[in-house]
């Protein structure tokens, strides 16, 4: 099961100290309890918004991919890059990975009023507009023929109330944050392995 991580920091392990606390290798060590086989491949990159995808499909697809767990959306937040614009990006990706044959899982924008940058009086703001955006990522994703996988919905409680949950910067998460989020989109990745093993 050649399974590829894709997107931004997130999907890439940024936060975390040791390596098999991040994404990628936690959602392989699920899907190897589960009796799979997998071979992980970590294309992501720090700094990646929706505009980045192409590139990290080309690579992944390159490299013959199974099942690809997109992680995206925090950077378009940033950057002020309009939601419709991001999602036809994120939808393109999505389209390009199942026409090679790939279940793809994606985890939508995370909810960034729980960062503690973000200043009180605007979190409120600043979480509607988070919303928002994942809201249009997922109707591109499901056209597509993607799955959404709801971690926002999940994670954003936990982290809003346990700082642990934070790497030193306070922006991106730590090892527990990762299991976190990592535990939220398990069901949907072994889902997603399930089907393509049927």
């Amino acid at each position: 099961m050649r399974l590829c991580l894709l997107g931004d920091s997130i999907a890439a392990g940024v936060g975390s100290t040791r390596r098999e606390d991040t994404l990628g290798p936690l959602l392989a060590a699920h899907l190897r309890a589960k009796g799979h086989e997998v071979d992980l491949r970590v294309h992501a990159v720090s700094g990646a918004r929706s505009a980045d995808l192409r590139a990290q499909v080309g690579t992944a697809v390159a490299g013959g991919v199974d099942i690809a767990v997109v992680v995206i959306g925090a950077n378009d937040l940033t950057r002020f890059v309009p939601a419709q614009v991001g999602a036809q990006l994120l939808h393109d990706a999505v389209a390009d990975l199942r026409r090679a044959g790939a279940g793809v899982v994606v985890a939508t924008a995370p909810d960034m009023s729980v960062v503690t940058h973000v200043p009180p009086a605007l979190r409120d703001v600043v979480s509607a507009v988070s919303r928002d955006y994942a809201r249009v990522q997922q109707q591109a994703v499901i056209r597509a023929g993607g799955v959404v996988a709801h971690v926002e919905r999940v994670v954003t409680p936990r982290f809003a109330a346990d700082p642990s949950l934070f790497a030193a910067d306070r922006f991106h998460p730590s090892a527990a944050g990762y299991r976190e989020i990592a535990a939220a989109l398990a069901p949907a990745v072994e889902e997603a392995a399930a089907a393509r093993q049927a």
